[in-house]
């Protein structure tokens, strides 16, 4: 997990310093250093100074940092973390950040989230084109859902079969979980019970909910299925589970559709038990022991039919820079969530334990390259907030002199920085030890 999600933020760091790198190279502005990562204890400049790696070419140092949470471009003549207004006393030279026009120095601090959104319409261009869309058509679902405790307070109940989003007809049953309905106001399901239609809201505080049941999949469809895959050494492998075994029974439980063996190995967790399947259109009975977490150590195959949406590389262009977007699109709702008070920031907000465990333990190219697009949106959207020590604090205050003509003082500029810096190892030590804690330890 670890080393992928190093990998991931090695690339997105990069890229999105390049980005400031190249366009400061550009306006001929003078960089003193290029790092992956940082080479002090940040955001302490001056505090355990040694690099991994590093290599003077022409008047740039370029190195790899130890502190592995972020990068930076040294940019002469510009107030930010390894600069400060006293260091900045004497007039400035021509190939300085501060002697350039203010258009130029707003591209230079631009540069990086410009480099983060380029690569996520990237690689989400590429995820698209390589694999297409993989969906399950609403129509497929036609044995119904099963709700999760959360789904039945909503108003699920099992066999429900989901018509209309928002009042809307749809096609793919992903939208069922779309954050369009899960962040708007006043969104709702409508469901065909036993004939009749009912409306299912979705309560304002619906994102909370699911991040306190750890849950994404608030229903799911009723689907027949086989064993597909069974891990070596599990329990399943030991009890003689094979691909293709059709499971009918466990214990006194019957079993048709995935969910129903979901729930009914969670009731015998823990516990041996009984398991009966089909076998080449035989039935053979297993023992298999259940583990504490309710699972026997296999994947399933839906018999349910899938569809793939192909696409040429030009068609895949706009659409993989729709799912960019909607990333920041989905950013921007939740950041909305929890200012009307509809969700909780604790809640809401992960760190890099959560990042990793997203990335799994095992390496899968399509689940690396998805997440590190989404990570490189997610990056883009938080460097542009208007918070002074971020890119989007130093637009602002560019817009500001580009508007009134005038310049903050350098004074206010690296008082502005300390204040960013304050807000910033904030939020670090709350996602990096308070929150983790909290949730290790209980409310």
């Amino acid at each position: 997990m670890a080393g992928n999600l190093l990998l991931g933020l090695s690339l997105l760091v990069g890229l999105h310093e390049f980005g400031h790198f190249a366009a400061a190279k550009y306006f001929k502005i003078r960089v003193d250093k290029f790092y992956i990562f940082f080479d002090f204890l940040f955001p302490l400049p001056g505090v355990m100074n040694f690099a991994l790696f590093k290599k003077k070419i022409g008047e740039t140092e370029y190195g790899l940092g130890w502190f592995p949470l972020g990068g930076y471009v040294a940019i002469h003549g510009m107030i930010d973390e390894t600069q400060d207004a006293e260091s900045l006393a004497a007039e400035p030279a021509p190939d300085e950040f501060r002697s350039k026009p203010a258009w130029q120095r707003l591209i230079v601090m631009l540069g990086g989230i410009i480099m983060n959104v380029i690569t996520g319409i990237v690689i989400f261009t590429l995820l698209t084109f390589s694999y297409g869309q993989s969906y399950l058509p609403a129509s497929e679902v036609r044995y119904g859902i099963v709700p999760s405790e959360l789904g039945q307070e909503m108003g699920f109940r099992e066999g429900d079969k989901i018509v209309k989003i928002n009042g809307r007809p749809f096609k793919d049953f992903s939208d069922v979980y779309s954050p369009d309905v899960i962040l708007g106001s006043n969104g709702y399901y409508t469901v065909d019970r036993a004939g009749q239609l009912v409306d299912v809201p979705v309560p304002n505080n619906f994102m909370d909910r699911l991040a306190d049941e750890g849950e994404q999949r608030f229903v799911q469809p009723l689907d027949p299925f086989v064993v597909d895959q069974v891990v070596p050494g599990s329990p399943a492998s030991k009890a003689g589970l094979l691909p293709q075994d059709r499971i009918l029974t466990v214990g006194s439980a019957s079993i048709r559709f995935f969910p129903e063996l979901q729930k009914a190995l969670k009731d015998q967790a823990g516990k041996p038990v009984a398991v009966r399947v089909e076998r080449a259109g035989q039935p053979v009975a297993l023992n298999v022991n259940v583990d504490e977490d309710g699972k026997i150590g296999f994947l399933p195959k839906s018999l349910l039919k899938f569809e793939t949406r192909e696409y040429g590389l030009v068609e895949a262009i706009p659409v993989g820079t729709k799912q960019a977007f909607g990333v920041v699109t989905t950013q921007m709702k939740a950041f909305g969530k929890i200012f009307r008070g509809e969700a909780s920031f604790r809640k809401s907000v992960g760190g890099p334990i959560e990042i990793a465990q997203q990335y799994g333990g095992t390496w899968d190219w399509l689940r690396f390259w998805t997440l590190t697009g989404l990570l490189s949106m997610v990056l883009a959207f938080m460097n542009l907030l208007p918070i002074p020590a971020l890119d989007g604090g130093h637009v602002v205050f560019l817009l500001y002199e580009m508007v009134a003509g005038r310049k903050p003082s350098d004074a206010f500029m690296e008082n502005a920085q300390k204040v960013g810096m304050m807000i910033i190892l904030g939020l670090m030590a709350f996602t990096l030890i308070i929150n983790p804690l909290i949730k290790a330890f209980g409310e």
